[in-house]
């Protein structure tokens, strides 16, 4: 079971969260969004855990905006910063300015120093266009990296698991994500109540309580709590031990792609 953490790089709130959740909680993983404010103070802090590149084509907040960190003015919005959600970025979107704007966070992660182990997409920008989806795969080919997808309940409208078992391109097969602002913690114990064979995805995105992130979202009692939920729930821990899952990394799932 991979526990993964969203929004390192996003704020001070989540990169402490984070950290946090990796050192002495019980998340395994973490997701790097290397256009936000706070990705250069996460390499400050980065001690070698398992991050992975939240490739990042939406600023979703209304005041607190990021933008491409290469010349991509079809990824653009009115105010200068990435389209606010998923919907715009696929109505304007260039996949060749896309695929020149991922590649450029995933190689600056390496030159900052990460030891990139998987590739997410920011709320899902990436997942649910073919055209931005060849784009994902790319990259996870040409890194040789995994990849996170939505759970495969969820319908595409295209085969995204075909292509990318395809490619040799590892998926984990299950993934348990609460929604955009929605507190993880049931979705997540549900998970736990139901666990299959194989290897299951658990998203949270903690954020510790301060004045920043309740500024930058109304959303921010649901980052606290997934905080406080991977890093200091007993409870939680044990419906873990309960369930029998053995924690893993993506390292793992990298090293299998990279060795078969």
């Amino acid at each position: 079971m991979l526990i993964v953490c969203d929004g390192l790089g996003s704020s001070n709130a989540a990169n402490v969260a984070v950290y946090e959740a990796l050192r002495e909680g019980v998340a395994t993983s973490a997701g790097l969004q290397m256009p936000c404010p706070w990705a250069r103070a996460a390499v400050a802090d980065y001690h070698g855990e398992d991050i992975g590149v939240s490739l990042t084509l939406n600023a979703e907040h209304d005041c607190y905006r990021w933008g491409p960190i290469t010349h991509a003015p079809s990824l653009l919005d009115g105010d200068g910063g990435f389209p606010r959600t998923p919907a715009d970025l696929w109505e304007h979107a260039d996949t060749e300015e896309a695929l020149r704007e991922c590649r450029a966070q995933i190689e600056r992660a390496v030159v900052w120093g990460f030891d990139v182990t998987h590739l997410s997409a920011h709320l899902g920008g990436l997942n649910s266009r073919p055209e931005l989806f060849d784009v994902y795969l790319e990259l996870a080919v040409e890194f040789q990296l995994p990849i996170s997808l939505p759970d495969p309940s969820v319908d595409l409208g295209f085969p995204a698991r075909q292509l990318a078992h395809e490619e040799g391109v590892l998926i984990p097969n299950r993934n348990v994500t609460a929604g955009h602002g929605v507190e993880a913690r049931p979705s997540l114990v549900a998970a736990l109540e139901a666990l299959e064979p194989g290897v299951t995805e658990l998203h949270v995105a903690p954020a510790i309580d301060t004045p920043e992130i309740r500024a930058i979202t109304p959303n921010w009692a649901a980052r606290s709590g997934d905080a406080h939920l991977v890093t200091h729930d007993e409870g939680f821990r044990k419906a873990l031990e309960a369930s029998g899952a053995e924690l893993i990394d993506y390292r793992l799932l990298r090293s299998a792609q990279r060795n078969s």
